[in-house]
């Protein structure tokens, strides 16, 4: 997580530019950055200070979801599991609408994507930052026409680690993990797999090809958390995405 690789010293005191980039650290931030001594107290204070008031940050982002009655949705993978790929077919049969704050380290391809199929987007490019926050969430939310949308995906940078200890504002996680990827996934990434309401286990259409166990893969993840939610999902079974699309309304009648 952050607390281990040290990503989330950043100046989130300092702000942040349009872009998502960090930028004005203090040397003695640059320092606690590029070697975070997690027994000193000094930087563990400072983790705690960046992620409390994330947290807050968060808190106010769910507020404003709710004001315009948007489910928001956080989707989580590593990359090339298929987060884009999915939004694009489930743009083509979804009955409600929905927009996408896409996170990417460079380039704005995923969200020209999303935009070439008519999806509402914006695209934050973090830099060296390895996942999304609260504050960055909340940039893209004064471009998303919140009032015109029931769902807004904030899709997070491809990372099975960072993303997991960063709220950012939403009130569900979707966690894909794709067959190619193989079979040790949920078991050495424990902490992205608790905080998922939903994992998708996708490509299987490529099942076939690799000698990937789907039964131990959904017992892995209910060994984290038993009352998680497991849908099998190929991107060219129109089928498998229906069955996501009915789980997205249900959360959505149920709110």
């Amino acid at each position: 997580m952050c607390k281990d690789c040290g990503c989330s010293i950043t100046d989130h005191e300092h702000g942040h530019d349009d872009g998502g980039h960090h930028h004005h650290h203090d040397e003695k931030m640059d320092n606690v950055h590029a070697n975070p001594q997690l027994n000193d107290k000094k930087t563990v204070d400072v983790i705690k200070k960046i992620l409390d008031k994330n947290d807050h940050e968060a808190m106010h982002n769910r507020k404003h979801f709710d004001s315009h009655n948007v489910l928001a949705i956080n989707l989580m993978s590593s990359p090339g599991s298929g987060k884009t790929t999915l939004l694009e077919k489930l743009a083509n049969i979804s009955p409600f609408k929905f927009g996408v704050i896409e996170g990417d380290l460079e380039t704005s391809r995923d969200a020209d994507r999303l935009k070439a199929k008519g999806i509402p987007a914006y695209q934050i490019q973090t830099g060296s930052a390895c996942h999304l926050d609260a504050f960055m969430v909340h940039k893209g939310l004064h471009d998303m026409p919140l009032n015109d949308i029931d769902v807004c995906f904030v899709e997070n940078v491809g990372n099975l680690v960072c993303p997991a200890s960063y709220d950012v504002g939403t009130h569900l996680n979707i966690v894909l993990v794709s067959v190619p990827e193989g079979n040790d996934k949920i078991e050495k990434y424990p902490v992205m797999f608790r905080c998922a309401d939903l994992v998708l286990i996708t490509k299987t259409d490529l099942l076939p090809h690799f000698d990937y166990d789907v039964d131990h893969e959904k017992k892995e993840a209910r060994k984290l958390k038993p009352n998680v939610d497991i849908l099998e999902v190929s991107t060219k079974d129109e089928e498998s995405l229906k069955k996501v699309i009915n789980w997205i309304k249900f959360k959505m009648e149920m709110r």
